[in-house]
């Protein structure tokens, strides 16, 4: 592992203790903290403008969340490594860190000790979700991600409309095809996720996993 003084971190949170304890336990280890943010456009800003070496990002920040930074600060090439904090657990979170590639995930119940554990993994170039995860939900939060990258581009498109809760109809409309079309992609869609119940089962899917569906 490089030397704790070589590493720069980035640290946001916009729950002010929180943010301070993160601070003084990565300090009084020997890290360099070079930029702390309590929002999303702040925590943007400094990454884009000091590019540390990692950032540590809460999820649920005001203006950008975690992972609109992270997605953001890629697409401006950013090469800084990214492991993000949050107080869930939710399935459909882990699967949408995974379609973002994020190299840590983390709980803030998880000890000092751990996201040490985290960053020096990351820094080796290896992925780290929190132990409390087990490893049940990382499988299944993988299998989620596999099934959508089956899906074309067109059955894409249609699974964000129907996440954004557009009907049949308006889909139909909005793409200019039959609304015989959209159900036949609709069919598709639910056979390559292994979908099974009634007619809203596809809907019920799909409003569960938004952030996901929305990040692809």
């Amino acid at each position: 592992m490089k030397d704790k003084q070589d590493i720069t971190l980035l640290i946001a949170d916009d729950h002010p203790m929180l943010l301070k304890g993160l601070y003084e336990e990565l300090v009084a280890k020997n890290y360099r903290v070079i930029g702390q943010a309590m929002d999303g456009m702040q925590a943007l800003e400094g990454i884009l403008t000091q590019r540390p070496t990692l950032a540590l990002l809460d999820i649920d920040m005001p203006l950008l969340t975690g992972f609109e930074v992270i997605k953001t600060a890629r697409e401006k090439g950013v090469e800084t490594k990214f492991i993000v904090l949050s107080f869930h657990k939710r399935l459909a979170y882990v699967t949408q860190a995974k379609a973002l590639h994020i190299h840590g995930y983390l709980l803030k119940e998880d000890s000092f000790f751990e996201i040490e554990r985290c960053i020096q993994a990351v820094l080796e170039g290896h992925t780290y979700f929190s132990a409390s995860f087990g490893t049940l939900a990382l499988e299944n939060a993988g299998r989620d991600l596999k099934k959508l990258r089956l899906l074309t581009p067109s059955e894409l498109t249609i699974l964000k409309l129907v996440a954004k809760q557009e009907s049949t109809n308006t889909i139909a409309d909005k793409l200019g095809v039959s609304v015989r079309t959209v159900e036949k992609h609709r069919s598709n869609i639910i056979g390559k996720l292994a979908l099974e119940g009634g007619t809203n089962t596809l809907t019920n899917w799909a409003l569960t996993n938004k952030e996901t569906i929305l990040e692809l």
